[in-house]
């Protein structure tokens, strides 16, 4: 004990001398005091050499040479934070890092630019779950339990329980709209919908649909048609031509889809549009008079129109995306090309 304490000393004499002028220094100092193979360390290491009766006085004298050493060190302390400092100073002559500035997604601008085209025909938005009840997704629809038409959709069920769903179109937002009652309606219906498909450039499990339905009194074909000439002129511009064909849905009577001659190769013929020279974009129809009553509507005195269409479809056509599965991939190679558009 009696050589360890004249090491001691030895060593508290070092530390009054050691006056460091580098950060450099200091660290060396530290090392080899407080590190963790430093002297104090060692010596309280020597503790289990030492008599029992001699560890209380061996221990205070210890713990002096220990603060000792702390205390020498954090007196430079400042020595070291400029020592940091220096390695880290700004170079006022170098080019200012460029801000990332973000973009809306292809789809979200497709979609806002459909409500606001809508909303200026007096439309409002109405939004419901996405996870929904075989009632509102299905039977209100018209679409009774071995109806055929189920099969047109392949529904991913929860849990294998067939009453609870992901809706397979918002179309089940219109009908808990219609259950209200509150006359006119006059709804768009955003939102994701999912189906069970195999996902390739064409399909994807889930997708964007906007909804639209109209009821009031006097309601005929010809205001839809109106309606969807002004939407398409509007997304698209004028330059091209629009068709109705007569088609089959459950929720209309009669149904139609809605043309457009293909954007990509005006109406010549390409893969896009397969050779026709014309794109689908919608479908539609008048509302079908057993979905009034089953959603509290007096069919005789009410009648409506509805439409479906697409966001992806619109978006395809609109910057002309061959791949669908671009939107959900999340490469922002292919979202940087949409910076700046509103």
């Amino acid at each position: 004990m009696e050589q360890i304490v004249q090491q001691i000393e030895a060593y508290k004499q070092e530390i009054a001398a050691f006056q460091p002028k580098t950060a450099d220094e200091l660290e060396q100092y530290r090392i080899k005091f407080l590190g963790t193979k430093g002297l104090v360390k060692a010596l309280f290491g020597e503790m289990k050499s030492v008599p029992n009766e001699q560890k209380k006085e061996f221990g205070q004298i210890l713990n002096a040479f220990k603060q000792l050493a702390e205390g020498k060190y954090e007196e430079f302390q400042q020595l070291k934070d400029e020592g940091a400092q220096a390695g880290h100073e700004l170079d006022l002559t170098l080019p200012a890092e460029p801000h990332r500035l973000g973009t809306r997604h292809p789809i979200s601008i497709l979609r806002n630019k459909a409500i606001r085209i809508f909303e200026r025909l007096g439309f409002t938005i109405a939004e419901g779950p996405e996870i929904e009840d075989d009632w509102h997704n299905f039977t209100a629809l018209n679409l009774a339990e071995n109806h055929p038409a189920r099969d047109m959709q392949d529904t991913f069920y929860v849990n294998h329980n067939p009453d609870w769903l992901l809706r397979t179109h918002t179309s089940s937002v219109q009908a808990r709209v219609m259950e209200q009652g509150n006359l006119p309606i006059r709804i768009i219906c955003p939102g994701r919908v999912y189906r069970n498909e195999t996902i390739s450039a064409r399909a994807h499990c889930f997708f964007h649909q906007i909804e639209g339905l109209y009821i009031a009194e006097n309601v005929s074909f010809a205001d839809l048609k109106q309606t969807l000439y002004y939407f398409v002129q509007e997304m698209f511009g004028k330059d091209f031509k629009v068709r109705f064909r007569p088609s089959y849905f459950p929720f209309t009577e009669p149904s139609a889809e809605m043309d457009i001659s293909c954007l990509i190769c005006g109406g010549e013929g390409c893969n896009v549009c397969k050779h026709t020279g014309w794109v689908e974009i919608l479908g539609c129809g008048m509302v079908h008079p057993q979905i009034l009553e089953n959603c509290g509507i007096d069919s005789k005195k009410y009648t409506g129109f509805a439409f479906g269409i697409g966001i992806e479809r619109l978006t395809m056509l609109k910057y002309q995306i061959k791949d669908l599965r671009l939107f959900s991939e999340n490469d922002l190679r292919f979202l940087k090309q949409f910076q700046g558009t509103v």
